[in-house]
């Protein structure tokens, strides 16, 4: 029978307790309660008066393009982000965990694009394809690169998933790393023993253990795709025209720049909405597909 706490126990552990919770209050579900509210209402931003419009706001978003327009893009957007990273991710932490010569400057190199701002990499691959890239196709004579694939809306989209991949590979590289260390040897050196090649050894042994971080880096990029918006805001601002405006840009576009702060409100809860439903349906798949429950 567990020991029950002492009076003076009780107040060290709330003491020590109380400043995150009232944190986690003040920053997050106050801001979440505030939004809630004004997005049942005009409210420009500004002015002290508005008035209240009940779920006007929520109606009036399956009845404009734009937005549907936008959830379309991010999902198309998020979709791909999470295929691309999370085979990219899979196939360069097996290579890395594997005995190969200078893995620890691999590792780092792979990781360095983690560490730079989302902003600062989209203002710097702006350049790069505004500038840089049409020259290399001049020099070359290559069709495609010599036009501003910056102003092409076909080609946009790809620029972008590109920028998006290269900068976002590395957490998920590093948690897939994490993961393989997990995997009992001795359940490799067995499966040796008995026959088993190295695709058998993955499928039946290596995959199920990292299950749990497909799961966490399936969230992670779902969320990162869905939510993209400093490199968007960097590179394109969500043009040419429209062809790059995913919700985040929308929002900012909403609220920021027409001043319609209770429709930008809503529009937040619609795409906060929309994740945690997706994650929630995401853990509850793989969860059943861990090791020991295969």
């Amino acid at each position: 029978m567990a020991r029950r706490k002492t009076p003076a126990e009780r107040l060290t552990y709330t003491t020590f307790t109380l400043p995150a919770v009232v944190l986690y209050g003040l920053f997050f579900m106050v801001p979440l309660l505030l939004g809630i509210y004004y997005s049942m209402t005009d409210w420009n931003g500004i002015s002290q008066s508005y008035d209240f419009i009940d779920l006007e706001n929520y109606r009036n978003l399956f009845s404009d393009n734009r937005v549907l327009n936008s959830f379309a893009f991010s999902l198309r957007y998020a979709l791909y982000l999470v295929l691309i990273i999370n085979v990219l991710a899979l196939i360069i932490g097996l290579m890395l965990n594997a005995n190969i010569r200078a893995k620890n400057l691999f590792r780092a190199i792979y990781f360095f694009p983690a560490i730079i701002s989302l902003v600062v990499v989209g203002l710097v691959f702006d350049q790069i394809f505004y500038h840089a890239v049409p020259r290399i196709g001049d020099l070359f004579s290559i069709a495609f690169l010599q036009r501003n694939l910056m102003g092409n809306p076909e080609a946009v989209f790809w620029v972008v998933l590109f920028v998006s991949v290269w900068r976002e590979c590395a957490v998920p590289t590093v948690l897939i790393l994490a993961g393989l260390q997990t995997v009992p040897s001795e359940l490799i050196e067995a499966s040796i023993l008995d026959g088993a090649g190295s695709f058998m050894q993955f499928r039946k042994i290596v995959f199920p253990f990292l299950i749990p971080v497909f799961s966490m880096n399936l969230v992670l990029t779902v969320k990162s795709g869905i939510m993209v918006f400093d490199i968007i805001k960097g590179m394109t601002g969500g043009g040419p025209g429209t062809a790059t405006e995913s919700i985040g840009i929308l929002i900012y576009k909403k609220g920021f720049e027409e001043m319609r702060f209770g429709f930008a409100s809503a529009l937040s809860l619609s795409l906060f909405l929309l994740i945690a439903v997706i994650s929630i349906l995401q853990i509850t798949v793989l969860r059943t597909k861990e090791a020991g429950q295969l």
